[in-house]
């Protein structure tokens, strides 16, 4: 008796090159998918920073002028000092104000401190500046909010305000030179705010630095007991109304001369 031995044949599987080759090709579309996504997302944030930066640059100026103003004009006891340096090589300061008062015991006391300075950003990928705004002292800018503040949160002031910053330099203008470190007891005359969300690059002397067209400065003044020039801006009609009346002063002066000269004459014959 023969028993009849059916052989069942399924699909033959993926050889090991095949599915070598469909790892790579698939690796491949990953990447150039990955690649055009990093691309993308690159040219989004450059222009929304290119959009804001004119807006947030404004925002953040006017209120380091709203600080100096507030504080300088309320006392005489109040000290600037200025320090710029380089963080990663990006140009970063720190602006500090500070307004003290003497106690009872005639000990000098910190009444109101505020500290504007920028460091590198450690936390995202933006390669670029945080600016921070710290708040301290005996006086309390939002009463309902900080009464409220835990001691844990106390200790830290330091409150981020932007990201991505690229530039910011403080300086203080003395005549036709500016100077990048104020520690003096006095108050400089004015101060020079500089900041930047531009893309930076790199320069000969290996810092970073942004063109000159992204920068939005503002000057800031701080003395105002010194010596303003004020002029009276003139229409053409009283220019030209001043210069005739000055060539009649001339044409007079001219004949009163020559007549002066005739008398001579005469007296002289």
């Amino acid at each position: 008796m023969k028993i009849n031995r059916k052989t069942i044949r399924g699909q033959r599987g993926f050889s090991l090159a095949e599915m070598l080759a469909a790892l790579t090709i698939s690796a491949m579309v990953l990447a150039a998918v990955l690649g055009i996504y990093s691309r993308a997302e690159h040219t989004a944030a450059a222009v929304m920073r290119r959009l804001e930066s004119p807006r947030l640059s404004s925002e953040v100026l006017q209120r380091i002028a709203e600080d100096l103003d507030r504080i300088i004009a309320a006392d005489s006891d109040v000290r600037i000092t200025i320090e710029n340096k380089f963080d990663k090589g990006l140009p970063t300061a720190r602006l500090n104000i500070r307004k003290t008062i003497t106690d009872s015991k005639n000990n000098e006391q910190i009444f109101e401190e505020i500290i504007w300075q920028a460091n590198y950003d450690y936390d995202t990928d933006s390669r670029g500046l945080v600016l921070y705004r710290s708040h301290t002292g005996m006086t309390l800018e939002d009463k309902l909010l900080d009464e409220k503040r835990s001691d844990w949160e106390g200790s830290y002031s330091f409150v981020p305000i932007c990201t991505g910053i690229t530039f910011f330099k403080i300086e203080v203008p003395l005549g036709e030179n500016l100077q990048n470190v104020w520690a003096t007891p006095g108050l400089p005359p004015g101060i020079k705010v500089t900041i930047s969300f531009a893309e930076p690059f790199k320069t000969a002397g290996g810092t970073m630095d942004v063109p000159e067209t992204e920068k939005i400065t503002r000057t800031i003044a701080i003395d105002r007991t010194r010596k303003i020039r004020f002029e009276i801006p003139v229409s053409q009609e009283q220019e030209e109304q001043k210069g005739q009346e000055e060539q009649k002063r001339q044409e007079g002066q001219t004949e009163q001369k020559g007549q002066q000269k005739s008398n001579e004459e005469k007296e002289q014959k």
